[in-house]
């Protein structure tokens, strides 16, 4: 992707959505973002395996959502589409379902429009998710979603750049938003508390990398990750270590769980 042409994006300073592209191996990054992935990269070289587990993880959660029902979608912090987006698994199963995605960052926006143009049942909109009203109040919002109606919420990979009062507010506004029947997938990284202080320093100086981005990162401990579902009753296995939550292969699992490491993932039903 070159600069040319794009006067509102921010090009000065890596973007974690365009960084998150580069772990996948897509295009849609600068330079500026590729060197940052790098670094990253050369401190904690599982981070690729990590966004390869966060896709698989959200697949999975959102299967196993339209097999309890679950016919409309709201992705906050979607990102960078790539290949097996929220939309396509959901209406490969169901051709009806319906998705919004909700994101921040003006290229993973402009990729969305683009691959949504001919799918009336899908749309991405470009707004902060703590300023819920804002998703909700949108045209597309309203033309898409029934909020009287169960839905499925995803933050995949995304409240660790939140700080916690947005955080609290986004999952206060969605818990008071769904209706009961309604779920919410999660998947966060951990402070790396729970696998010593080798794991703590690596945390430290991955957040240093991106404390120089347009999305600084907060690591939590696994019991703040849990307390996110405060309100919700979740799903069996609960809170696990990504490749764990509902694998579709058991057989290289072992090796799968050591690659994501200190990331967590859990669905939840509001009772």
């Amino acid at each position: 992707m070159t600069e040319s042409n794009l006067p509102d994006i921010d090009t000065t300073r890596p973007s974690a959505a365009r960084m998150y592209d580069y772990y996948l191996g897509g295009f849609h990054n600068f330079e500026v973002d590729r060197q940052a992935a790098e670094s990253v990269l050369k401190v904690y070289p599982q981070v690729r395996d990590a966004a390869v587990a966060n896709r698989a993880f959200m697949r999975r959660a959102v299967r196993f959502m339209v097999s309890q029902g679950i016919d409309q979608f709201l992705d906050l912090g979607s990102g960078i589409p790539t290949a097996g987006n929220v939309h396509e698994i959901a209406q490969a199963i169901n051709p009806d379902a319906r998705v919004v995605y909700v994101d921040i960052d003006p290229v993973a926006v402009a990729h969305g429009q683009a691959i949504l143009e001919d799918n009336e049942n899908a749309t991405v909109i470009q707004a902060d998710a703590r300023n819920v009203e804002s998703i909700i109040n949108h045209p597309d919002a309203q033309r898409l979603l029934d909020f009287t109606k169960p839905i499925g919420i995803l933050a995949i990979a995304f409240l660790h750049f939140i700080e916690d009062e947005g955080v609290q507010k986004i999952l206060s506004a969605m818990h008071s938003l769904a209706v009961s029947g309604s779920y919410l997938a999660i998947t966060h990284s951990s402070d790396g508390e729970e696998f010593g202080p080798e794991a703590q320093r690596v945390i430290r100086m991955v957040q240093e990398i991106y404390a120089k981005s347009q999305n600084p990162l907060f690591f939590r401990k696994l019991s703040a990750i849990e307390a996110m579902f405060n309100g919700w009753r979740l799903v069996e296995p609960g809170l696990v270590t990504l490749p764990l939550w509902r694998p579709d292969d058991e057989e290289s699992l072992e090796e799968e769980v050591q690659r994501a490491s200190g990331w967590y993932g859990g669905v939840a039903v509001k009772p």
